[in-house]
């Protein structure tokens, strides 16, 4: 750990005195930062957990639903209507923010869509494919929430590492620094200290021979 070039000098103590009170005061705020990143970070992703979750079952009754339709309905017929089907949706993209992190906020508007402007002919379909059109409207809904908890996920585990690594610069290495330059000033002032009380002593008992 390289040492700071300082001066040996009571008004350098001073300075170096309160740089280390800022230097702990900036400390000791960042670590309570890093300990709420920390509980938000967990919080977040249990919801991704729990979102990732009815996701995965709301595919799981999608696809079901997709298998009766391809019994019923035919895969030729099932797979013409989803080439019908209009595919574009809106979705606005912004941003929110936690503890002043900036994360993403996604809405999305008209996912779960009437069988009328889904845009497959209704005369020629049955109502198992408009099921499985539902079941999977739901899912892509529940897939833009946890793609939305992922990407909130993410910008806090960027905050929380970049907020580590300051927290662990100031505790193991300027604090430190500062501390030995601090001990370094005080050891080098009594020196000097007790170097000029010798030599007022010489200069003391040299007047006193004289006299």
């Amino acid at each position: 750990m390289a040492a700071l070039a300082v001066s040996p000098t009571r008004m350098e103590l001073l300075k170096l005195r309160q740089r280390v009170g800022l230097a702990q005061r900036g400390h000791d705020l960042l670590k309570e930062k890093m300990d709420a990143l920390v509980i938000e970070f967990f919080e977040v992703l249990r919801r991704i957990q729990e979102a990732r979750m009815k996701a995965l079952e709301q595919l799981s009754v999608a696809h079901r639903a997709l298998s009766m339709c391809f019994a019923i309905v035919g895969t030729l017929e099932t797979k013409q209507a989803s080439k019908e089907t209009r595919r574009e949706l809106q979705v606005e993209i912004s941003t929110r923010h936690i503890m002043g992190i900036a994360v993403p906020a996604v809405e999305v508007r008209e996912v779960e869509r009437n069988a009328l402007v889904r845009g497959y002919g209704l005369h020629m379909t049955s109502s198992v494919l408009d099921e499985a059109s539902r079941e999977f409207e739901r899912a892509l809904k529940l897939l833009i929430e946890l793609a939305e908890l992922e990407g909130s996920a993410f910008a806090l585990a960027r905050e929380l590492e970049k907020t580590k690594r300051r927290v662990n610069a100031l505790e193991y290495i300027l604090i430190p620094r500062l501390k030995e330059a601090l001990k370094f000033i005080m050891m080098r002032l009594d020196e000097m200290e007790r170097e000029n009380f010798s030599r007022l002593k010489r200069i003391k008992a040299m007047l006193e021979e004289r006299g």
